[in-house]
């Protein structure tokens, strides 16, 4: 399946086929993935860099002159790397957590928000 973005054609991922990308990409090294507790750091490392970003853009302290640029959509595209890792290394399909996750929200806070009319 492919979709448009500016312009161009890009094929549609599934989360499998993106945790697969990163399992054939760590796998060439020798190293492997991190320890889960490494990984759980990076994490918190990039979930920062993802806070420094959206405080620039949308928060009160702005970019030093000397700072490189940097975007939100990059930041998030490192969280998701590295939850690909952390999931990768734990040998949990994203897909089926997320399935879980949104049978969990739909069942327990099914109630809990003001619904839009239709």
């Amino acid at each position: 399946m492919e979709w448009t973005k500016g312009g161009r054609k890009v094929e549609k991922r599934t989360m499998n086929s993106m945790q697969k990308e990163v399992d054939d990409y760590i796998s060439q090294f020798k190293e492997g993935y991190f320890h889960p507790l490494s990984m759980l750091a990076r994490m918190t490392e990039e979930v920062g860099e993802l806070a420094r970003e959206v405080n620039h853009q949308f928060g009160e302290k702005p970019k030093k002159a000397e700072e490189k640029e940097n975007s939100i959509e990059m930041e998030l595209g490192d969280i998701l790397f590295i939850t690909m890792c952390f999931a990768n290394s734990l040998d949990i399909q994203l897909d089926d957590a997320f399935q879980k996750v949104m049978e969990k929200y739909n069942t327990r806070d099914k109630d809990r928000w003001t619904r839009q009319e239709s």
